[in-house]
């Protein structure tokens, strides 16, 4: 007889295999018929609000793992917070002004920003960045991130650059905006300034020179044949340098060396001997360096005169102690010049090439100009040493081209004015992680005015006029409000559509000299950290577009560049206008890495294209991925890693496929058993459940997402598979469909199911929808997962004196399956089931094993157990280290049952069912009787 038919065995739909490829874009598609973002949202109307304020990614390219990573830790905490009882809406964004989109526009479209009418230049930027903001706006949706796609913010919408505008008009009313020349970072490749937040720092080779700089006038100390030497890695400056600056303390030593009087730091001596390569050196004459202030000496190249003068900036860490200074060309030059009153000399022009007043070096490119001044030295007899190094140099972060300081007239943001408020409000922000805190707080209390000014086309103007008569700049709030209006309406190409005199306020009158009234406008934009830094205003208040956000934002989240970036220029903007930061909480997560922690780049090929892992394997192996690094720190990624993560998601999926396949006749309206009911061994179970639902909930509130995965998935395999599932198989398949121990068990799957979706679906969007669809329900069922709460914990259910009493029995039943698998590998066995144990016990461990006897065949997945006293045991049974136990294997004794494969010396006795225990053929009459 075929006794399967009386087996309850698993059912289900739900696939082994997730083919996540094929299935995931499916799901996706459904979410957007039924409008599930929508959906979300009116759900969770008129609750608490929780806003998560989304960084602009830049619109000028495929998403990339970085992206990947951020929006889906992005999404995780959205999705958790709409679960959790919060009206958080997601409103994404993008970047869509700057350099970034200016490179990409001219290198796409093969265009010469010069030679093109700025109005045509920007539209075909705006056409190219509205065009990835489409292609992201799929690749995101495809990761499975839920937002309001349809609606996000984009920098270059009119009511956004309005509003930038305002912001700048309030920072300029308070006096923070201010026009001066000053040396800033510039990009000769993209032609304009910088701000520090778009440098990076990478290996260079430069020239090291040793340069005499010949006394004019010693003042008495100095001898007139005597040179003061100059170090420096930047050649090119030269044509630029009027000072040399000592420090006031340090000791300086007149020495004789190689014929020649120079003077250098005393500490530099030894140094400065192996650099021009020679032993001797006679001390004549020693110095401080306040003593030397205002000697004179002669620029060895150029008709001038350059002063020795006297500055805290100078180091011993290397050169000569004597500082070459060029105010044009270098920030504490430019500090120290002003104290002195030098001239500001910066004879080199926007594309990195020496003007007119570079002299014989005029129409040369600095880095070029370099070799040329090195000969200039030499034939002038001035150049002492010359040798190359390799040191860290300062990059444009987006051409990857050196880059230099430059003196120009730049609008700048006082960060002076605010600072102390900016400090004061960094305390009151939760930083996660907590370093994050100390790292912000000291580049606000150390950096210097914000350069706000680049020399673009494509970007928010800046929005100010200047008198032709007067030549005065002019910036109030009658220019401020009627320019925005002008941008609300028109968008910012009407700066550039029109001339000034059409732009300025009908009937303005200049403010400064009484009578002009013709004007001209700015050509600089704003530096595109202004334009991101203004999004907290720009977006949370703006009701006309998202009535549904508030200010200030919870949570600001992305990477830990973005210290010196995003998060400094809104904390800026903010404090500036509003006196407050923008956000309550800001968390960082770190940089990706592969598995060798080599930074991830195209050269060594060790990228991983998050589309491609999506094609083959899908969002949710991503997703998974993400939710198992801890953030906190640089993440490791590798085609390997991705496997791995493939090989955790299939345990957690057939996990619950399993859990699926067990309930195919279980409906929890009506055959749920009573927690009172239920077999001690199903307590524990969910006991531990509701131990897992306590942990993951307060992973996610505490954004600790790596815990949320490695406690589910522990869960899974090691609780459920290894332990509870693997012992009750036994009653879901052999016992009646509906006796109270086999609807407990299902009692148990099903709560631990219901739990386990809840809590992935904010890590694993697709998987948790697929589930869904398959599991019952109580009442009816929603259109997704993702309208489904967060579990909630009952506390009822963690009880101390069970969980105590089953670590215990955990250890013991630890111990036998340690013996079943010696007695397998020893061939005295082969499928537990045929297996026999005798235990031979004392003390606590028999208190606690008689009085469940009769469940021990089911605990240890064995045929038969007898409990012995533990001084009966034979020299051949296993004794273990910490516990008053023996255990004994032996072969099972009677024949093996055909429908539950135990054995039992009864098979047989059944007159009908010859092949069964009395268990089972006992269920097979009733089977049949039904």
């Amino acid at each position: 007889m075929d006794y399967s038919k009386t087996l309850n065995l698993p059912q289900t739909d739900f696939p082994m295999r997730g083919n996540l490829p094929q299935r995931e874009p499916e799901i996706l598609k459904r979410w957007q018929e039924i409008d599930l973002y929508n959906k979300v949202q009116e759900k969770n109307q008129g609750k608490p609000k929780y806003i998560l304020h989304d960084g602009p990614p830049y619109a000028n390219g495929h998403i990339h793992l970085g992206h990947t990573l951020n929006k889906v830790l992005k999404d995780m905490i959205v999705k958790y917070r709409t679960m959790s009882g919060y009206d958080s809406p997601y409103i994404p964004g993008w970047d869509t002004h700057g350099l970034p989109i200016e490179q990409q526009a001219i290198k796409q479209l093969g265009i010469n920003r010069h030679q093109i009418d700025p109005v045509e230049f920007r539209k075909k930027c705006k056409d190219y960045a509205l065009e990835f903001v489409n292609i992201q706006r799929e690749e995101f949706q495809r990761l499975g991130v839920r937002g309001d796609w349809e609606r996000p913010y984009l920098t270059l919408l009119p009511q956004y650059e309005a509003t930038q505008i305002r912001v700048f008009g309030e920072m300029a009313k308070k006096g923070y905006i201010y026009k001066g020349m000053k040396p800033v970072y510039w990009c000769a490749s993209c032609e304009t300034a910088l701000a520090e937040a778009e440098v990076e720092y990478a290996d260079k080779t430069s020239p090291s020179i040793y340069v005499k700089f010949p006394v004019k006038d010693g003042k008495g100390l100095l001898p007139a044949d005597a040179a003061v030497v100059i170090w420096t890695t930047t050649p090119w400056t030269l044509p630029a340098n009027v000072a040399i600056s000592l420090h006031p303390e340090f000791d300086y030593v007149l020495a004789l060396v190689k014929g020649q009087k120079v003077l250098v730091a005393k500490e530099l001596l030894e140094a400065f001997k192996k650099a021009v390569e020679t032993e001797e050196a006679e001390i004549l004459a020693t110095y401080k360096g306040e003593q030397l202030e205002g000697v004179v000496c002669h620029h060895p190249f150029v008709e001038r005169d350059s002063l020795v003068i006297l500055g805290d900036h100078v180091t011993l860490e290397a050169g000569t102690g004597a500082v070459h200074t060029a105010p044009g060309h270098g920030e504490e030059d430019f500090l120290v010049g002003k104290k002195y009153n030098l001239p500001v000399l910066a004879p080199v022009d926007n594309k990195g090439k020496f003007t007119a007043e570079g002299g014989k070096f005029a129409g040369q490119f600095i880095l070029d100009a370099n070799k040329t001044i090195v000969e200039e030295l030499k034939e002038r007899e001035a150049l002492l040493g010359h040798s190359h190094i390799k040191h860290q140099y300062p990059h444009c972060w987006r051409c990857k081209q050196p880059i230099f300081f430059r003196a120009t007239e730049q609008w700048f943001a006082s960060v002076e004015g605010f600072r102390q408020e900016a400090l004061k409000a960094i305390r009151s922000v939760k930083w996660v992680p907590e370093w994050g805190e100390n790292r912000i707080y000291n580049m606000v209390e150390g950096r210097g005015d914000w350069c706000i000014s680049r020399q673009r086309t494509w970007g928010v103007p800046i929005p100010i006029f200047y008198c032709n008569d007067c030549g005065k700049e002019i910036i109030n709030e009658e220019t401020i409000a009627h320019i925005q209006g002008l941008f609300k309406e028109h968008g910012s190409d009407i700066w550039f559509a029109k001339e000034a005199n059409e732009l300025v306020p009908p009937g303005l009158t200049c403010p400064h000299c009484g009578k002009g009234k013709d004007f001209r406008k700015e050509t600089d934009i704003m530096d595109v950290w202004f334009d991101s830094g203004s999004s907290h205003l720009a977006v949370l208040e703006q009701p006309e577009l998202w009535p549904e956000l508030q200010w200030p934002a919870d949570l600001y989240l992305e990477g830990s560049d973005q210290h010196r970036g995003w998060f400094n220029s809104s904390l800026s903007t903010s404090v500036a206008v509003t006196g407050k930061p923008p956000y309550k909480a800001v968390l960082t997560h770190g940089f990706l890495v592969d598995e060798k922690g080599r930074k991830m780049s195209k050269s060594l090929g060790n990228v991983v294209d998050p589309l491609k892992v999506i094609n083959q394997m899908g969002a949710d192996i991503l997703r998974l991925w993400v939710s198992s690094a801890d953030y906190r720190s640089d993440l490791s990624v590798s085609p390997n890693i991705i496997k791995q993560m493939t090989e955790s998601y299939r345990k957690i999926r057939n996990t619950a496929r399993f859990l699926l396949g067990n309930l195919y006749d279980f409906d929890p309206s009506k055959d749920k058993v009573a927690y009172e009911k239920l077999p001690e061994l199903d307590r524990v179970a969910l006991m531990e459940l509701h131990k897992l639902i306590k942990r993951v909930l307060k992973a996610y509130e505490n954004y600790e997402f790596h815990v949320v995965y490695h406690a589910i998935h522990n869960f899974c395999v090691v609780d459920l598979s290894a332990f509870y599932l693997d012992i009750i198989k036994d009653r879901l398949y052999t016992a009646p469909p509906a006796s109270l121990e086999r609807r407990a068990a299902q009692t148990v799957i099903y709560e631990a199911l219901d739990a386990l979706v809840r809590l992935l679906t904010p890590v694993l969007a697709f998987t948790t929808e697929e589930i869904y669809s398959h599991m019952p329900v109580v009442g009816e069922r929603l259109a997704s997962v993702q309208l489904l709460d967060m579990p909630e914990v009952n506390e009822s259910y963690i009880d101390l004196d069970l969980e105590k009493k089953w670590d215990k029995i955990q250890e013991i039943r630890k111990e036998v399956l340690r013996s079943l698998e010696m007695a397998r590998q020893s061939k005295v066995i082969g499928n537990s089931l045929e297996a026999k144990v005798e235990l031979f016990v004392d003390g606590e461990v028999a208190a606690l094993l008689q009085p469940m006897s009769e469940e021990l065949t089911t605990l240890f997945i064995v045929s038969q157990v007898s409990l012995q006293p533990l001084k009966e045991a034979p020299a051949e049974a296993t004794k273990a280290e910490e516990l008053p136990l023996a255990v004994l294997v032996a072969p099972a004794t009677g024949g093996k049952c055909e429908r539950c494969w135990m054995y039992h010396e009864a098979v047989g006795q059944d007159a009908e069912h010859t092949t069964l225990c009395p268990r089972c053929a006992g269920v097979v009459k009733e089977h049949h009787n039904v």
